[in-house]
Formats: structure tokens, sequence, C-alpha cells
């Protein structure tokens, strides 16, 4: 059955449809015809997080998954087929056959950063709704071309920016900040304090294993040797196939930022940086960042340190909220409000849905704190498939985020403050910024 012809089919409106998603959850709707075809590619560490998370809250068909390791693509066909009565999805390693030969209401894209625009794109152009991993791509030209494809194809495109769905946040937000509880706000910190002490990473290069394809995973990015930590998480050290601690936490909390404060595009964007502590390992990533995002009348501003102390370890990653009348701290694990000059304190706490959810206290590679943002990502995610409206996390709330945060590791680079063109879609007056914008492919893949 077509996605456009889906809810026609079934005779339920859109409010309908979410409701049952939230409801019915996948083992237990009966009616074939209403559950989507969806298909994961990129079945390591948060494909699967994903995956199960949608699986929870919507009647779906899991039918198909792809990866380039064998063993996280067979393992993920074990764990997919347990959680489907049995039902196997079938594997693919080349998401360009799986797009060609399956019929697909959904695909989640939870590869490394630098495929994400490709294959995005690539859904896209087969009439599929997609869910893409955050960043949404390695460099500005890609976001913008995804972007474009969304909106041409009327595709609906939610990012995994789940802070817009973080039960305990969307509180906050409702009740201390739209509330005017907290007043005009002057400041914003957003914050990622992860990593820890201790020595950079160091690891030598080995053989490709087996049943790995280290070409196609590296596919349009450069081919560095092969390192181990590449094949799981740790791709995130390398600036090669991401934007750094920035690309990774940075652009969480800044859309939670731009979010809570309804902004958009900054008119200045300024960052300093480097490796100051955690240097000599293979990583090429900055351990030590701050980014100034200027509002003219605000600033929010970014800092990661890799290897300090938490300042608040309540609050080891979100956004502290500066008001006229007290602060909002926020973070993934709650919120604080504190009005100035005053006992005053209000608290929300993250949901956790044990009872709701059991299966989650097993799961192995689940975040707990941020299943039930998920969730509901999740849930506005099949709703908007039903309504064909804009998501929470549209793609182009995520195409701003994203590109911020890569405008802002270009003015690192650059050593200047950059001032962008939402009109243009470029830097004003910096050639040499407007050169950055794009990343070089390597043959045969071509940038989009």
């Amino acid at each position: 059955m077509k996605r456009r012809d889906f809810m026609k089919f079934t005779g339920l409106g859109a409010a309908t449809l979410a409701s049952n998603a939230l409801e019915v959850g996948a083992q237990d709707a009966t009616d074939a015809e209403r559950r989507l075809k969806v298909a994961l590619i990129g079945t390591g560490w948060y494909g699967k997080v994903d995956l199960f998370r949608l699986m929870q809250v919507a009647p779906v068909d899991v039918v198909a998954l792809c990866d380039v390791d064998r063993d996280a693509l067979e393992d993920a066909k074990r764990r997919v087929a347990a959680r489907q009565n049995g039902s196997v999805p079938r594997g693919y390693a080349d998401y360009r056959e799986l797009l060609d030969k399956e019929k697909l209401d959904v695909a989640l894209v939870a590869t490394p950063d630098h495929w994400h625009a490709l294959i995005t794109i690539a859904a896209i152009e087969k009439g599929i709704d997609v869910y893409v991993q955050k960043p949404i791509g390695v460099d500005v030209a890609e976001c913008v071309a995804m972007l474009k494809a969304a909106r041409e194809k009327g595709a609906v495109v939610q990012v995994g920016l789940q802070r817009r769905s973080t039960p305990h946040l969307m509180e906050a937000k409702r009740e201390i900040i739209d509330s005017g509880m907290l007043g005009k706000v002057g400041h914003v910190d957003i914050f990622s304090y992860y990593g820890g002490p201790g020595k950079a990473f160091k690891q030598d290069p080995a053989e490709v294993p087996d049943g790995f394809d280290y070409d196609f995973w590296c596919g349009p990015a450069p081919k560095l040797p092969y390192y181990p930590c590449l094949r799981k998480r740790s791709w995130r050290q390398f600036m090669e196939y991401g934007n750094g601690t920035v690309g990774d936490m940075g652009v969480h909390m800044f859309d939670m930022a731009r979010w809570a404060l309804g902004l958009r595009y900054p008119r200045k964007i300024f960052s300093t940086g480097g490796q100051y502590i955690k240097r000599g390992g293979i990583s090429n990533i900055t351990d030590t960042q701050t980014i100034i995002f200027d509002y003219g009348d605000l600033e929010v501003v970014w800092n990661h340190r890799n290897w300090s102390e938490l300042p608040e370890k309540r609050h080891p990653w979100g956004g502290f909220f500066y008001g006229e009348h007290g602060v909002l701290k926020a973070s993934v694990f709650g919120y604080d409000f504190h009005r100035y000059y005053s006992d005053e304190i209000k608290s929300g706490e993250v949901l956790y849905e044990n009872e709701k959810y059991p299966e989650d206290q097993k799961e192995e590679g689940i975040e707990l704190f941020c299943a039930s943002a998920i969730r509901e990502h999740m849930r506005d995610f099949v709703a908007r498939i039903a309504d064909r409206g804009r998501p929470r996390s549209d793609i182009e709330e995520g195409a701003i985020s994203t590109i911020c945060c890569i405008l802002g590791n270009i003015s690192m680079t650059l050593g200047r403050p950059l001032e962008w063109d939402e009109e243009k879609n470029q830097v004003k007056n910096d050639d040499e910024a407007n050169a950055l914008l794009t990343r070089g492919y390597r043959a045969p893949w071509i940038h989009p």
C-alpha cells in the first residue's frame, strides 16, 4: 500500500492514528494494512535504540535492516525478530539495494554522520518518510540539499533532536519559560562535560575484520587507516566522520535553546578551542571549545570540556537559562528553577517508564533517561506521517541547528566570527569560509 493512501485506506484521522500509536503497540496490532513498513539503515548502537522505541509505540512491521557490518546486522535481525513474534527482517549490506527492493513507509537512518545526507535523500526520492539521527549532515551543503529534497517531495522528516520531546523539558518550557515565570532571558549557557580525566585515547591500526566492508563504511568520507574503535561508537572522535563534540552533543543543547526560546539563526557565530589536555592520541576533535551564538540582545554560549570535573553533577549535559526573575537549569536528567534573592525552587525530574516498558531494563545499550523522550518523539513522527504535518524536529529545524554548529567549527578554524545569510545559504562577505561549506567527497560518491 502506498504511503499517500495510508490514511484514506484505513479511514482513520490523524488523531485516531496517534492515539492508536500510543496504545496499540507494534506487537498488538492485528490489521496488517494499518502497519507501517519500516527499515533501519545503520544497525549499531542508536539505530536499535531508536527502532525499539518506535516498535513500542506504533503499529509497525520491521521488514528490512541494512548495515555494512555483518555481525551488527545479524545481531539486529535476531533482536528485532524477538520483538515481532519471530518475524525476521530481510538483511542488506547496500542501502541502495534495500531502497530499490523494499516497499517502505518509513526509513530510520542511524549510520555514522557522514552517511546521513546521501541515504536520507535517496529514501526521500523513493517517496519514503524518514527519521534521521542528528546532526543531519557533516557539511552545510548537505544540510541545504536535505531540506530541499524533503520540501520538494513533501516528505515528513523527523530529526533525532529529542530534547523537543523530553517530557520534563516540555514541562519546563511550558511552566517556567512560556508562562513568564523566568522573564526575559538575557543569557543561556549550554554545555557538555562528559569525558572525564585521563590520557588521550591511543590505538594501533589493524586489519579490517571479516564481514566488515570498511571501504563502503567510509563511503564519501576520507578513508583513514582502520582502527577497531571506528567500528563501534568512537568514529565520533574523528572529524572526517562527524563534527566532533559540537556536532554530537552540542547540537542537542543548541537545538534545545532555540526551541525553548523560539530562535532561528544567530546574527554572528564565533568559536575558539582545540586539544588542550588530551593530546597525542588518535582523536582529532577538540577536547575544549566555546561557541558564542550572538542573537543581538541574547547570547547562547556553548562550552565543552571533555576532561574536567562536572560543575554540577545533576546537570552534566544541558543548559542554564538566565532570565530577569531567576535561572532555569535544564538538562537530560531534570530541571530546577531558582528565583533570584529567594529560596523558591521549582524542579522536575526525568520520566522513567519502567513499569510500562519493563523490557527497557534488559536492553543492551539503552539510555534509560532518554527512552521516554524518544518514544514521545516517535509518537509525534507517526502522527505527522498521518496528517502530513511538520514534526517537532522537522528537517528545517535540524538543518538550522546543524548548520550553526558546523559554522562554529569553521569559525574556530578561521579564527574569526561569521555572519550567516539565510536567504543565500552562505557566509556574508567571506569567500574563505564559504569554501568550507562543502566537504570533498571520495570517489565514486557525488555530493548532493
